[in-house]
């Protein structure tokens, strides 16, 4: 095999490769003894004509596209090491000379993973914000508390108010026609909660069980589904219950019913903590998403179409799971959002490219400051890995997790290293 490499543009490469003809009639061979039990010829047992008798009935390229495709599957990746070329897209052939007598001549265009200039990565100034625990966020924990441990009852006599469940039933039509997703029976509204659009909620305070009632409403320019954008509705409503949420006081009783101190005084000092290490935690996520970004800001590098493409991919293959775990797919939620492929993979491209940016400039720190991610390490993220999954014996994991997912393991340790580096070396600023 020999290699010929020309620069086509900015991260792509034309690699020209020849395959001896020695090399070339193998593979046809192999492709004969692939395929001759399709070919029926006069004078022979199905599958058992010669090679010669076949290429002369059929043409000599009868076998050609089996033996391209065991030529280039041996020959390509080999060039590519030779060349230390990193492939980020499949590549394009072209056969540029082919014959049983001669050497089998193909091209490779593809595009490679690009050249980072970092520029300063060190020394940079980055914005901190800082969060403060205050009562007022204390309040809101322990009213978050109590809703949740709130008796739910229904209301016999009365009308629906402010913070009451309603139970309805509706039907939502735009110029008298009624439209999807505008339907609903034994639907649990809490009343003030900002669950429906415009003035919605508001329209049913003062019903009564066994009340209908048509309410108006304009949906916002902004809703998403360009049928509805901006247009008025009418709802057909009925009520079915009311509810009411009875809350529990809040004192000393309250915090032994719902955590293991005795006093209200150490609930809320327990919930200060707990706010003030998510503060803290929060905090200096931010600050290292910040650092990252100045750093990728300074950086040059012109990122192929490809590596984006495959990157919003992903973002598409995570969507359709998470949905999947909601009992919807992504043909559903293009037609709920009024959503095209188009548009989704459009809207997030921009996210697609800052990760990939992000990525390859990650990867270039690690290189450029010989970052490794020792045996021990390794072993260690492994544990973690499965400890997380809830193993009752972890340690009998940690081979079977590293078999399969030690590149991963070993990246996001180098990666959490580079990180680390970039953090220390920069200049914390109000």
């Amino acid at each position: 095999m020999n290699t010929k490499i020309e620069k086509v543009e900015n991260n792509v490469v034309k690699l020209e490769i020849t395959v001896e003809k020695a090399k070339f009639n193998e593979a046809i061979q192999k492709a004969y003894k692939k395929n001759a039990g399709r070919f029926n010829i006069p004078g022979f047992r199905k599958g058992k004509a010669p090679l010669n008798i076949i290429t002369r009935y059929y043409g000599e390229g009868v076998f050609y596209e089996d033996a391209i495709n065991y030529c280039c599957e041996e020959t390509y990746p080999k060039a590519v090491e030779e060349n230390n070329l990193m492939p980020v897209d499949y590549p394009k052939i072209d056969i540029v000379e082919i014959g049983s007598d001669k050497d089998f001549v193909y091209t490779a265009e593809v595009t490679v993973k690009p050249e980072v200039k970092l520029n300063e990565y060190k020394g940079l100034e980055v914005k901190k914000n800082t969060y403060t625990v205050n009562d007022e966020d204390i309040e809101k924990e322990l009213k978050s508390m109590q809703e949740k441990n709130a008796r739910v009852m229904a209301k016999e006599e009365g009308t629906i108010e402010k913070g009451d469940l309603a139970i309805i039933d509706f039907k939502g039509f735009v110029n008298e026609v009624a439209f999807e997703g505008g339907e609903a029976v034994d639907y649990s509204l809490e009343i003030g909660s900002g669950t429906f659009i415009d003035t919605f909620e508001d329209q049913l305070v003062g019903l009564k069980v066994g009340d209908e009632k048509e309410v108006n409403v304009t949906f916002p320019e902004n809703y998403g589904r360009e049928e509805l954008n901006g247009k008025p509705a009418v709802f057909k409503v009925k009520v079915k219950e009311i509810k009411t949420k009875e809350v529990p006081a809040l004192d000393d009783e309250f915090a032994k019913e719902v955590s293991e101190f005795d006093s209200l005084d150490e609930l809320k000092a327990d919930i200060k903590t707990k706010l003030e290490e998510s503060s803290k935690a929060r905090e200096k996520a931010e600050y290292e998403e910040a650092v990252i970004a100045a750093v990728c800001e300074k950086a040059e590098v012109d990122i192929p179409t490809a590596m984006i493409n495959k990157e919003i991919d992903a973002m598409i293959q995570d969507l359709e799971m998470r949905l999947k775990y909601q009992g919807l797919d992504l043909e559903a939620y293009y037609r709920y959002t009024n959503n095209t492929e188009e548009k989704v993979r459009e809207y997030m491209k921009e996210t697609a490219e800052k990760r990939v940016q992000t990525e390859l400039v990650l990867e270039k720190i690690v290189k450029d400051e010989n970052i490794v991610a020792e045996e021990e390490e390794i072993k260690n993220k492994a544990l973690e890995m499965v400890t997380q999954y809830g193993a009752k014996e972890p340690e009998k994991l940690i081979d079977a997790i590293l078999g399969t997912q030690r590149e991963f393991i070993t990246k996001q340790i180098v990666n959490e290293k580079a990180i680390k580096l970039l953090v220390e070396n920069s200049k914390e600023i109000a």
